[in-house]
């Protein structure tokens, strides 16, 4: 049997997590003493690591729940189990292309910076130099008009 704490290293969950998730009713096999303290064995550690996986693809804690009790009521519910992993696994599939994106923009920024680093190109990033290269016939980024609004 293992501690909040124990639960917690073993899962990479931090303890506050381990008690918010046992609290919410998402570990069924948890166990408590006589003093009242949790006791975790290793069905409950499996079902913290699932917690955390399906948190980490955004998972709304609600639905946690929904899982952890479809799960419960056995084999009937494993056509709804199968489609909201389904549901969230587009989720997933959608934040990992969108983090593609974010990679891909670092990797070009950072490429950039390297060729100012190494003065190969101008650092056409800071808008503060803008009008000392513009002077000096380097073409520069568009200025964005600002829109003021009235109320």
């Amino acid at each position: 049997m293992y501690t909040v704490k124990e639960a917690a290293a073993i899962t990479g969950l931090t303890e506050h997590a381990v008690r918010f998730y046992t609290d919410k009713g998402l570990v069924p096999s948890i166990q408590r003493n006589k003093n009242n303290i949790r006791l975790f064995d290793d069905e409950s550690i499996n079902w913290l690591y699932g917690i955390r996986c399906l948190k980490q693809t955004g998972l709304p804690i609600e639905s946690i729940k929904t899982y952890v009790d479809l799960c419960l009521e056995g084999d009937s519910t494993i056509a709804q189990r199968f489609a909201m992993m389904m549901e969230y696994r587009e989720a997933a599939l959608l934040q990992l292309e969108e983090a593609k994106q974010r990679v891909a923009h670092l990797e070009e920024k950072a490429l950039q910076y390297q060729a100012i680093l190494e003065q190969r190109i101008p650092d056409l990033t800071n808008p503060g130099n803008w009008s000392k290269l513009q002077k000096e016939g380097v073409k520069v980024p568009a200025r964005r008009k600002r829109v003021v609004r009235s109320s």
